[in-house]
């Protein structure tokens, strides 16, 4: 399991989850922040610092936000990756 960062983040970034995260996972995006799939230790942290609930366990995530598990994991592959957050 990892946890996926969905639609209500875009245009938002607060990064919040960000100082949180214990293992530097979170990535910023051009229109969000991304969490990396293989490097999430599923521990939570992040989840309940969001200030707009985009943060979800990937098998929590709602039927109409499942696209974001799949962006999620594509972007890493991209060819422009999202980069470090800048705090």
């Amino acid at each position: 399991m990892t946890y996926v960062i969905v639609e209500a983040c875009i245009g938002v970034k607060d990064r919040a989850c960000v100082d949180v995260c214990p293992v530097d996972c979170i990535y910023e995006g051009d229109d969000q922040l991304y969490i990396h799939p293989d490097e999430c230790i599923d521990c939570g942290a992040c989840e309940p610092e969001c200030p707009v609930s985009a943060i979800f366990p990937e098998e929590e995530v709602p039927e109409n936000m499942a696209a974001y598990i799949k962006k999620n994991k594509d972007i890493f592959a991209s060819e422009h990756p999202p980069g470090r957050p800048q705090r």
